[in-house]
């Protein structure tokens, strides 16, 4: 059974720094992708991040690019999303996902586990 367990989430000011982590556990796959999604109030659920099984590759939305940064040591590791100079506008649940396969999808219907979600707040 595939369990992803975020951690880490918080209220923070504008400027401020978090670190997301997702512990996954049950994971099969020779080869997966791990990914964080976030999804605020009357919106739908948005691409953050992807690395793959061993981290050495990443994809980000762009309007987090420089700011966040996905990473996992290895395979038996946490994945954990750093964000950085936090926004009002990263207010939102934050997802963490898995699927088996090589590529970094951005889109959450490609995802087969889902973890419960972390609340990240940053006032302004």
């Amino acid at each position: 059974q595939v369990q992803l367990v975020e951690s880490g989430g918080g209220l923070v000011q504008a400027g401020g720094s978090l670190r997301l982590s997702c512990a996954a556990s049950g994971l099969t796959f020779s080869t997966y992708v791990m990914a964080w999604f976030r999804q605020a109030p009357g919106k739908e659920r948005e691409f953050v991040a992807a690395c793959n099984w061993s981290g050495d590759r990443t994809y980000y939305l762009d309007s987090v690019k420089g700011r966040f940064t996905i990473s996992r040591d290895n395979a038996n590791k946490p994945v954990y999303l750093q964000m950085n100079t936090l926004k009002p506008e990263d207010t939102a649940v934050y997802y963490c996902a898995a699927r088996g396969d090589l590529y970094l999808s951005p889109r959450a219907y490609d995802y087969d586990y889902w973890g419960q979600g972390t609340q990240v707040t940053v006032s302004s």
